[in-house]
């Protein structure tokens, strides 16, 4: 069973979500309105899954995304927002959201994209992933780094692992590409996240586009 916490104060599009994810017994869905009722509910347990919208009557999302980070690093995170802004993404993407989903541009299978993202990958608008990319390919154009820059120290073998993960590769799908064993691939990607000094996947892709060490 999947818990997920979703945070939605616009009620047809709450319903709607309730009601997709709802459809199957592999879920178990808490609904809340408002940043004082989804506190509560964090209060109560972790949930595996946060899908929270950005505009909320009583706050702001990315104080959610950023104390779920704090309190629970294990539960993922998803923005639905009609927010679409450079400034909104990547302060989500910062605060530890691992994908991003426009109102507007709903996946006609939201359960599934749920499941992606509880496997390890990073469900985004593919309007916001052109946009994370022409931006980040205009700052390398503005300040050109010098070939083979890797501050970082990441090993040839933690790139390539980086590179799945941007792709969004599960781990069991990183590991037969690189014909390594299951349980080796999260072991690798701890290492990533203490020296890009980052706690997400989402983080560690944003990181690793700005310093060169990957290409999409």
């Amino acid at each position: 069973m999947i818990e997920v916490l979703l945070v939605e104060d616009d009620a047809p599009t709450r319903w709607r979500l309730q009601d997709a994810l709802g459809a199957t017994e592999e879920f178990a869905v808490t609904a809340a309105a408002t940043v004082m009722e989804a506190r509560a509910r964090l209060s109560e347990a972790a949930p595996r899954v946060l899908l929270t919208d950005l505009q909320l009557p009583d706050g702001h999302g990315l104080d959610l995304i950023r104390e779920t980070r704090q309190r629970h690093p294990e539960t993922e995170i998803m923005v639905i927002s009609i927010l679409g802004d450079e400034e909104s993404v990547i302060a989500a993407i910062r605060q530890g959201a691992t994908g991003y989903l426009l109102k507007d541009a709903f996946p006609t299978d939201i359960a599934a994209t749920v499941r992606d993202l509880v496997a390890g990958h990073s469900p985004i608008s593919a309007s916001i992933a052109r946009f994370i990319v022409r931006r980040t390919q205009a700052q390398s154009d503005a300040v050109p780094a010098p070939q083979g820059l890797n501050t970082a120290r990441l090993t040839p073998r933690e790139i390539d692992i980086l590179w799945g993960i941007a792709k969004g590769f599960s781990y069991a799908d990183i590991a037969g590409h690189l014909g390594l064993s299951r349980q080796t691939v999260p072991g690798h990607i701890k290492n990533i996240y203490r020296k890009l000094e980052v706690n997400t996947r989402g983080e560690a892709v944003f990181e690793a586009l700005q310093q060169g060490l990957i290409r999409l």
